[in-house]
């Protein structure tokens, strides 16, 4: 199972867990599963945080 995955999953279990309901908490899991899904993405190298984020490159 890739890590954008489990990322992701982590991501949305932590929102639903926060989120005691209404759209707020629809917001901060939707919030959380992105954050999640970047992090594993970065750590599966499918995703280019420092490039996205504009991060310094070494000339």
């Amino acid at each position: 199972m890739p890590s954008s995955l489990i990322g992701l999953l982590a991501g949305l279990l932590l929102g639903v867990a926060a989120a005691a309901g209404g759209f707020t908490g629809f917001l901060i899991a939707l919030v959380l599963g992105a954050v999640g899904w970047l992090v594993g993405g970065q750590l599966d190298g499918q995703i280019d945080l420092a490039r996205v984020l504009g991060g310094r490159g070494r000339d």
